[in-house]
């Protein structure tokens, strides 16, 4: 028949898919195939024994600081400190030479004073505190010559170093213009410690600073008292003349309430002594009964060396070193000097 037949014919096996490899595959291949395989690790050698070393001694670190060490104190915190040991600065004894009553050897007896003072080795200053220079003169200084004077000091606060001169002494000299110091100063407060302030500044250059006052109870006076710390009172010995030590003394008391507690009277000094009057002898006993021990020992009898020793412009101890008014005042020297050790 022309049309096929339906018979099953037997058929033959299909043959097995082939599957095909990408072609990065065959790339990463020969890749790996190009690169050497790593070595082995070699096995790690074995550890050697600890060796025991004798430590060696290390410094020692340094304290650390704590965050509150590095920290300001606060109030609260007192903070300790050393207290600092100043060494005790000697300040000069301060001596005045007063007494209202005028002709009683005040400048005198300050300048050979003074001078016996230096002849044993100490460092001594006069002030030349009255207006008439007589101190200042004493010792060959023209008081109308000086260009600067304690006028300058009380009034216009000058330091007193630069009115200084030196001679048989160390003398802060005077002048005529000093008579108007207590006009000029009296509307200064603290006008009665001028001097005192103006001696603090060479205080500690001497050992005794001898300042001669004028014959009056004034503020001049009044500033002497005030920078001393002792007052030697020298008194003629003559009825009118002691009479001054009862003003002399309430004029003290006033200053030790109001200006000077520590200043005192170091003694009443007889002074210009006759001894073959009999007033003079009634005189002496008339002190001793009514001070006592405040009357020194010492007596300044009367000499004509005393008149002629300021003529040279010298003090009676290098005038006539070896004669007999120097040696009153060499006493003098000695007793007060003993009460300072005393």
């Amino acid at each position: 028949m022309g049309f096929l037949s339906r018979k099953n014919k037997t058929a033959s096996p299909p043959e097995p898919a082939v599957e095909e490899q990408h072609p990065i595959v065959e790339e990463l291949q020969e890749m790996e195939a190009a690169v050497p395989e790593p070595a082995p690790e070699p096995e790690p050698a074995p550890e050697p024994e600890p060796v025991q070393v004798a430590a060696e001694p290390t410094p020692e670190e340094p304290e650390r600081f704590m965050p509150r060490d590095l920290l300001a104190p606060s109030r609260h915190e007192a903070v300790a400190e050393q207290p600092v040991v100043e060494a005790p600065v000697k300040h000069a004894e301060v001596i005045a030479f007063a007494n209202q009553k005028g002709g009683v050897a005040k400048t005198t007896t300050t300048l050979n004073l003074a001078v016996a003072f230096a002849e044993t080795g100490h460092r001594v200053l006069c002030i030349d505190l009255d207006p008439q220079g007589n101190l200042t003169m004493s010792q060959g200084i023209d008081p109308d010559k000086v260009e600067k004077s304690l006028y300058d000091v009380l009034v216009n606060d000058m330091p007193i170093s630069e009115i200084i001169q030196h001679r048989e002494i160390d003398i802060a000299v005077s002048s005529i213009d000093l008579a108007g110091a207590e006009i000029a100063m009296s509307t200064k407060i603290g006008r009665e410690r001028s001097l005192e302030k103006a001696l603090k500044e060479v205080s500690g250059d001497y050992d005794f600073v001898c300042i001669d006052t004028p014959p009056s109870l004034g503020l001049l006076t009044i500033n002497a008292l005030t920078a001393a710390s002792k007052v030697i009172v020298p008194v003629q010995c003559e009825y009118l003349s002691m009479r001054g030590l009862v003003q002399l003394q309430n004029t003290l008391k006033m200053i030790q309430e109001n200006l000077n507690p520590d200043v005192r009277i170091e003694g009443i000094l007889p002074t210009m002594l006759d001894t073959r009057t009999v007033h003079a002898k009634e005189a002496i006993e008339i002190l001793e009964e009514n001070f006592g021990d405040m009357v020194f020992k010492s007596r300044i009898r009367k000499a004509i060396k005393f008149a002629e020793a300021p003529v040279k412009g010298s003090s009676v101890l290098k005038y006539d070193p070896q004669g007999n008014a120097a040696g009153y005042y060499r006493d003098l020297a000695e007793e007060v000097l003993a009460h300072e050790s005393a």
